[in-house]
């Protein structure tokens, strides 16, 4: 091949990839964007203390009447606060996140893998905050609860404030994570990995799973363990219904070329 063919050969592929990392910057930007937004909105409302005394709130409730949590660095007053803004903020713009995810791939996609995206990316961003409600409204003061009425009397607990935004933190990211099982379940099936007959014989195995993972991932205490075990085998059976409408209504249309024959992004 000649000096020229192979320069054509380059300028052929080179435009459409820089084109795809403009947008991919621009989408990331975006991004970027709705998570600053959010987060100078709740600077302002409710305010980083206001926050942090509305995620503490499960946890005081429960502590001995005088007791409060305590902060052994000389900047954690200010520096956890913040912290939990910018998750809060997070958060709330997560919906534009995975917009902007979606908006980045759909191009290459035919109608019916459309079909299974925009839901798959609504769901899952519903799913995750779900999963953290679920945890913030009953796991927590259910934790704390049985954590008080097992602490001898002679204790006075005054927990440190940055390693509670941890714990908290990771009890998010667990269950937020567990709660996606519906849609783990839906891509799996409709990939082709496994099918739907094989996700029903598989139901024992995964309520085994379900328990082992929630004893390792959770607190030791029982409480916590019923708490993310059971709802993921319940989401299990939740997904094998939904991989089933997907499935149907997801189906590649007669004569629509394979996805090995796509043309490229």
């Amino acid at each position: 091949m000649s000096e020229g063919d192979k320069r054509d050969e380059l300028e052929g592929t080179e435009a459409p990839f820089v084109s795809h990392l403009v947008e991919l910057r621009d989408r990331l930007i975006r991004a970027i964007l709705a998570i600053a937004v959010a987060f100078v909105v709740l600077l302002f409302w409710p305010g980083p203390a206001g926050l942090y005394d509305m995620l503490a709130a499960p946890l005081v409730a429960h502590l001995p009447k005088g007791a409060t949590l305590i902060a052994t660095n000389v900047i954690s007053p200010v520096l956890v606060p913040l912290k939990i803004t910018l998750m809060a903020a997070l958060m709330l713009a997560l919906p534009v996140v995975l917009y902007q995810l979606w908006a980045f791939v759909a191009p290459g996609l035919y109608a019916h893998e459309k079909k299974l995206v925009l839901p798959l990316v609504v769901s899952s961003t519903l799913l995750f905050l779900v999963g953290v409600a679920f945890c913030y409204k009953l796991v927590i003061p259910a934790m704390s609860r049985f954590i008080q009425a097992f602490a001898p009397a002679s204790i006075t607990a005054a927990p440190d404030i940055e390693q509670y935004f941890g714990f908290v933190l990771t009890l998010f990211l667990v269950f937020g994570i567990a709660f996606e099982v519906p849609v783990a379940v839906v891509v799996l099936a409709r990939m082709g990995i496994v099918t739907v007959a094989q996700l029903r014989q598989f139901r024992g195995y995964f309520i085994v799973g379900a328990f082992i993972v929630a004893a390792v991932v959770t607190p030791p205490d029982v409480v916590s363990q019923l708490s993310l075990a059971i709802p993921m085998c319940v989401l299990y059976e939740i997904g094998i219904v939904a991989a089933q409408v997907f499935i149907k209504h997801t189906k590649a249309p007669e004569g629509e070329p394979a996805a090995d024959d796509k043309p490229a992004h």
